[in-house]
């Protein structure tokens, strides 16, 4: 059983206004893709008089209107259209992690009550577009999966714990990978894990269409009157962005905005997008989806880490048959950034991390 939760706004309080809001916002959208309100009413199968009652509507309750028409130009959103539209991005974007959680646990609940048996099958990741096309095709084939993101140092601890079966975790090529190791090493030096490749991807800075404040470098982001959003503290997208700065000798307190903490990649496109910063740290494709500027920084590898012994439980044979698979792999190869042609391979922690074992002997040489 697929669960989806859906926002939902709210004006004043009065509930008469509601299904103004929910045929409004995606009239917007489809304006704004279309360019024209005849277009935008065919693509979500209204009549053209019914979407101009909605826009009208819209502009009654809200006191202004919402879409400006030109004859022989089509239409375009307001100010204030533009503005809706943009705070129900931002929605999306900073609510879908938690809310596809929320969502995850009542399937969970459910499937229990219905099975009388409890679900097996915990999955924690950090946030991704690889994790959630896997989350989907999973569901498609109606693999039983509680789902919850956080970041990848929680993903690991959760493992070690043994609150999931299976945790997400990404971490840089190159240099900077023993660097990133040191954070994970606690919980990757435990006997008997098998990491699980989930994809290579790139990682970098986002900027407004067009980049029309010059960025081009890590130390432009400390420049005066830069504003800068973040991901949240415990990411590995934060984590690896501290290290390149060090790496840089650029001090995050010189950067405006630097303790800031969106949870999601689209979160962070969304803010500078809808220009409440200039630049953002995150991943190709979620600049690519709200038509951003991408400056490619470094790239990393993601994994998905399960015990030994977890090899031989049905539904994690299911996961690897998916991520194996043409369908999947041909669907993630649509994602910006993104290199999945390896998803499902099976590495050894020596081969992936050959460092990892001079890193765990150091502290025993010492003592």
């Amino acid at each position: 059983m697929k669960i989806s939760i859906q926002p939902q706004w709210v004006l004043d309080g009065r509930s008469e206004l509601d299904p103004v809001m929910r045929r409004l916002l995606p009239l917007l959208a489809a304006v704004e893709r279309e360019g024209n309100l005849q277009r935008a009413a065919r693509e979500l199968g209204f009549s053209y008089r019914l979407a101009w009652g909605i826009a009208r509507e819209g502009e009654r309750a809200l006191g202004a209107p919402v879409l400006k028409m030109s004859r022989g130009r089509g239409s375009r959103l307001t100010p204030l259209g533009e503005t809706l539209l943009w705070a129900e991005k931002r929605v999306a974007a900073r609510l879908a992690p938690m809310i596809r959680n929320v969502a995850s646990e009542l399937e969970f609940e459910i499937e229990r009550a219905l099975r009388e048996a409890p679900v097996v099958f915990r999955l924690r990741a950090s946030h991704g577009f690889a994790i959630e096309l896997l989350r989907d095709h999973l569901a498609h084939e109606h693999v039983p999966i509680e789902l919850k993101y956080c970041g990848s140092m929680d993903a690991l601890a959760s493992l070690a714990a043994g609150d999931c079966e299976i945790g997400g975790f990404h971490a840089p090529v190159g240099p900077l990978q023993r660097e990133a190791l040191a954070f994970y090493a606690k919980w990757l030096r435990a006997e008997g894990l098998t990491l699980v490749m989930l994809c290579a991807r790139r990682q970098g800075i986002i900027t407004a269409p067009g980049n029309p404040k010059a960025i081009g470098s890590l130390a432009d982001l400390a420049r005066p009157g830069m504003r800068f959003v973040n991901r949240q503290f415990g990411s590995g997208t934060r984590l690896l962005l501290d290290l390149l700065l060090a790496r840089e000798g650029i001090e995050s307190s010189e950067i405006a905005g630097y303790p800031s903490g969106e949870f999601t990649h689209s979160a962070v496109a969304a803010c500078v997008a809808s220009g409440m910063a200039d630049a953002g740290f995150g991943v190709e494709h979620a600049a690519r989806r709200f038509g951003l500027e991408f400056i490619p920084v470094a790239n990393e590898r993601y994994f998905l880490v399960c015990r030994d012994a977890a090899l031989k439980d049905p539904f994690v044979k299911q996961l690897l048959e998916t991520l194996k698979s043409r369908r999947f792999r041909a669907a993630a190869a649509k994602i910006a950034g993104i290199d999945a042609s390896h998803a499902g391979t099976i590495t050894a922690m020596d081969d992936a991390f050959p460092e990892l074992r001079e890193m765990l002997a150091e502290p025993a040489r010492e003592r």
